[in-house]
């Protein structure tokens, strides 16, 4: 198995080196590829040592069985055809082509068999937000249908890069030193703040982080549910969380809701309110499964339910989700 990773020094690459070695992923030749400010870079993988190479129009692909990018939206479009036309899969983590009909947008605990049907070499990854809202629903959607999703997502700083946590840990000296606050990755001071934007502002009023839950959600569980989003930037280091309401065809127990989430694939049950068990970030960043907790009832709506939500987004929110994608098309034997 011959594995590349494009954007190899980025926060989602780094992840991908610590995923790829924590499960043993069948790796023989390992490349690295990154831009000009990172090549020469060398990282330490399963003890050897590897140099970032830079990604260029050439035939560098060429043995690449799979190819994992995160370099961003861009730098996907423009050597998508570089990295497929030898036969590589590539799993992309960018949004390039996640509303592309031609491309699957596959989480495997909802639609691994999509990535099945891949007919430009593309499988792409889903926003962080809304791999680990489905994951989620897809344990109550076989209970019953849901018709509709209200969400508001608390989302930490690593989602915007290690750039941008490296600029909230020194907005918070700063502030707490009295020294003029840096705000170079954030619309606003995140220090102390919370910021209501997540990406740009669409003409219907919502962002382009909130329309992605919208659209991506209907395309990977193949659905009609309608999921409206707020998408809010937090002084959290690592690890998004999420509350969510839910409306069903048919009323939905406590009970069963629980039960449906403790025996879910990916998804841990904390929820435990009398000893004040619930998922938090603060003690689950590096870990692999969907927290849910504080499932109850829609006081408003008698086949609603509320829960809460926490993930890792740079794990399964990004390269955990995209190596499961590969684990599977090596299982069923679509990849050498």
């Amino acid at each position: 198995m011959n594995v590349a990773i494009v954007g190899a020094s980025g926060a989602v690459g780094q992840e991908f080196l610590r995923v790829l070695a924590e499960r043993d992923f069948p790796i023989d030749n390992l490349l690295l590829f990154g831009s000009a400010r990172s090549a020469g870079r060398k990282y330490a993988f399963r003890g050897k040592e590897y140099t970032v190479r830079l990604l260029a129009h050439d035939d560098a692909f060429r043995d690449v069985d799979v190819a994992f990018t995160s370099a961003g939206a861009g730098t996907s479009k423009e050597f998508a055809a570089d990295i497929t036309k030898f036969g590589a899969v590539m799993i992309d983590n960018s949004s390039a082509f996640r509303m592309d009909p031609d491309v699957p947008l596959v989480v495997p605990e909802c639609n691994a068999e999509d990535a099945l049907r891949r007919p430009r070499g593309i499988i792409a990854n889903p926003n962080c937000t809304t791999i680990m809202m489905v994951v989620a629903l897809q344990a109550f959607e076989r209970l019953s249908h849901i018709r509709r999703v209200h969400v508001s997502s608390y989302q930490a700083a690593s989602g915007a890069g290690q750039a941008a946590m490296d600029e909230l840990c020194e907005q918070y000296r700063q502030a707490l030193a009295g020294e003029p606050v840096t705000v170079e990755k954030f619309p606003y001071q995140l220090a102390f703040n919370v910021i209501p934007q997540i990406d740009v502002f669409q003409d219907n009023g919502y962002t382009k982080e909130e329309m992605k839950m919208y659209n991506e959600t209907r395309k990977i569980m193949h659905s009609d549910i309608e999921t409206s989003a707020t998408c809010v930037r937090v002084p959290s280091l690592r690890s998004h969380s999420e509350s969510v309401w839910i409306e069903t065809e048919r009323p939905i127990s406590v009970e069963e809701a629980r039960l449906a989430v403790a025996q879910g694939t990916g998804l841990v049950l904390m929820d435990n309110p009398e000893k004040k068990e619930y998922p938090m970030p603060l003690f689950l960043a590096g870990k692999d499964p969907v927290y849910v907790g504080r499932i109850r009832k829609d006081l408003a709506n008698p086949n609603g339910l509320t829960f809460w939500l926490v993930s890792d987004q740079i794990r399964k929110g990004a390269a955990l989700n995209a190596v499961q994608i590969a684990e599977y098309l090596l299982k069923v034997g679509d990849i050498k």
